[in-house]
């Protein structure tokens, strides 16, 4: 596959300007990480709606069926407008690969935002989304939405990059329209959507074959809303041990008695998280190589994001989200 830029949304305090209530900026090492990989676009929705930095803070209030971003200290309310700028900022917005949020914040957070139950000062409040952010998980669907906070999370991490360089392959496979370079992308990917979503391999497979001959936009179309379904989650440590040893079979009897025993080792390491995926990842791609394995040589699964993208303290974490 060619090597593509996928394009991020970002809050724009996170790491862009000095726009928080307090006017502060949120320097994340992640992000700074990222940067020379895709391409970004930021925007700070309160300043954007002209609150100014430094500026009295506001919180999500629920009013009825609907969420009003009330700023305590002056009594002003701005969920109207918020909600009005958000709306058309989202309708103008090309779709980019993904999106990264300020985590908790009353405008930008898309979970775990302090939503108080009425405008009393003393009222409680429930985990909710922020105006804007509640408009980006409307609108988006199927886009990987996360916020800097989650993304410290190894598995939300690297689900995310994988999914985003992912959307991002298909949106250069979209440029170029054509049914050859679709069959290409699915079958490079073809183990990698194994992974996430079996079923709906099988499905995008079935989408790709066109036996009802339909129109290529219809054919791309649904291919994208099923490849966005399959990305939509986490896979399960035990899809990767079955793609693994998918793989395993096409060579296994070309291996020694030795090299099978250290792969059903490997597997059971895996199974108790004392070795990362990659561990298992390479040692497969290493036997491709050695017996000229073209075919699987060519899959995303190996290396769904650049490389430079994992840290080496990341083969520690575990496997919760």
């Amino acid at each position: 596959m060619d090597e593509v830029r996928p394009r991020l949304f970002m809050s724009r305090c996170l790491g862009f300007e000095h726009c928080r209530w307090n006017g502060e900026v949120i320097n994340d090492e992640f992000i700074r990480q990222l940067e020379p990989f895709v391409d970004i676009i930021h925007e700070c929705p309160e300043m954007a709606i002209g609150l100014g930095c430094p500026r009295d803070p506001v919180r999500v209030v629920r009013d009825g069926d609907t969420m009003e971003l009330l700023q305590p200290a002056t009594g002003r309310r701005f969920g109207p407008v918020m909600r009005s700028w958000a709306e058309a900022y989202c309708r103008n917005l090309e779709a980019p690969d993904g999106f990264i949020l300020k985590s908790r914040s009353p405008s930008c957070g898309f979970k775990d935002v302090k939503v108080y139950a009425s405008f009393a000062p003393e009222s409680g409040s429930k985990p909710g989304a922020g105006i804007f952010g509640a408009e980006v998980v409307r609108v988006f669907e199927g886009i990987p939405i996360e916020d800097e906070g989650r993304l410290r999370n190894f598995t939300i991490r690297e689900h995310f990059l994988g999914a985003v360089w992912t959307l991002a392959r298909f949106r250069a496979v979209k440029k170029k329209g054509t049914m050859g370079a679709l069959v290409d992308f699915h079958a490079s990917h073809k183990y990698f959507l194994l992974l996430h979503n079996q079923k709906e391999m099988r499905l995008m497979g079935s989408i790709v074959a066109n036996l009802d001959k339909k129109p290529l936009a219809e054919v791309f179309s649904q291919y994208e809303a099923e490849l966005k379904k399959a990305l939509a989650s986490p896979p399960k440590y035990t899809s990767l041990i079955n793609v693994v040893q998918h793989t395993f079979g096409g060579f296994s009897e070309s291996l020694s008695k030795e090299e099978r025993a250290l792969f059903i080792n490997l597997i059971e390491q895996y199974r108790d998280e004392r070795i990362p995926a990659s561990v298992l990842l390479q040692l497969v791609r290493s036997w491709a190589v050695r017996f000229g394995e073209d075919y699987l040589l060519k899959q995303v699964l190996f290396q769904p994001y650049p490389l430079s993208l994992v840290e080496i303290t990341d083969s520690g974490k575990g496997r919760s989200y």
